[in-house]
């Protein structure tokens, strides 16, 4: 197992790391301004035959252990029952649908308003600028609105313990990344959106779904987070809700991918994917980079937004 930072040299990397002003004070985009037309030209040319592959999993209203808020709320305006009067021959449905989509089950991408630190957020806005009454008045979701166009590169992880998933609590290394870039052909580059499997999608379809904020998930380890920063990656994926839990030895600091990632850095991170079909459709074609596309919701104020992932063949 490769060594891991000390808790000094992780914390150091809300300076070092930063990419405050490196775009302009202004700047709402953060680490997408490394996606350029070239790069989705490119990414563009990619696609061979047209086949598309979801990434994201189903939103449904059954309670489950893994909830941190509680499932997605159903409440039908409109129904098919009763039966229509006589005479009447049309009719319709519809439904208000509500859910908090941070956590460790709906698939979406975290805001640069999600996280703060020492009371900011991205760029040196201040945290207070998230209010009751507007939402993000900074840094919203609405920043993404054109949405993410570009190269993905799926990083397959799952078997390097042995197994056909890694445990919950075990991070991912760059040696790692490095290493599946090597066994997969590929190699992530500048404006990417690195897509990291580690099995999560399988290990609860075989054993179930369970207490994520209990148990931990595996996922990103900080050590990573200087080699994306070199690499100029866009954003990052995962199966799980991207870094590894529990916290891998850093008291201070709870959630270091996320807090590094989006406070310092404005890396877009998009939690909770389902990777499993994409997966088989990358091993089956031996080609691990496709075209990525994502469309955030353009909720005014929004901290970030469900969303289904797509990579397209």
């Amino acid at each position: 197992m490769p060594n891991a930072p000390t808790e000094t040299e992780v914390l150091s990397w809300f300076d070092t790391l930063s990419n405050w002003g490196r775009w302009g004070s202004d700047d709402q985009l953060g680490t997408m301004n490394h996606i350029s037309p070239a790069a989705r030209t490119a990414a563009a040319g990619l696609v061979r035959d047209g086949t598309t592959v979801s990434c994201a999993w189903d939103i449904d209203t059954v309670p489950r252990v893994d909830h941190i808020a509680g499932p997605a709320q159903r409440f039908m305006l409109a129904t098919g029952e009763p039966a229509l009067p006589p005479g009447v021959r049309g009719g319709g449905a519809m439904e208000y649908i509500g859910l908090a989509y941070h956590g460790y089950t709906v698939t979406h991408i975290d805001g640069l308003s999600h996280v703060f630190w020492d009371g900011h957020m991205y760029n040196g806005r201040p945290a207070a600028q998230v209010t009751a009454w507007a939402g993000a008045l900074s840094q919203p979701i609405t920043a993404l609105s054109a949405g993410v166009v570009t190269r993905g590169v799926l990083l397959d992880v799952a078997t390097d313990g042995g197994g056909d998933w890694l445990e919950p609590g075990t991070g991912v290394y760059p040696e790692q990344l490095e290493a599946a870039e090597a066994r997969q052909g590929v190699k992530v580059g500048a404006g990417d959106v690195v897509l990291l499997r580690t099995g999560y999608g399988r290990l609860v379809r075989e054993r179930g779904h369970y207490n994520v904020r209990a148990d931990g998930r595996a996922g990103w380890h900080p050590a990573w987070l200087p080699w994306l920063h070199e690499r100029g990656v866009a954003a990052i994926a995962g199966d799980t809700a991207c870094g590894c839990m529990p916290n891998p030895g850093y008291p201070s600091i709870h959630d270091p991918v996320h807090a590094i990632g989006i406070v310092a850095m404005g890396l877009w991170l998009i939690d909770n994917c389902d990777l499993e079909a994409l997966a088989v459709e990358c091993a089956d074609r031996n080609r691990y980079e496709f075209l990525f596309m994502l469309s955030p919701l353009r909720v005014v104020g929004g901290t970030g937004s469900p969303v289904n992932p797509l990579a397209v063949f």
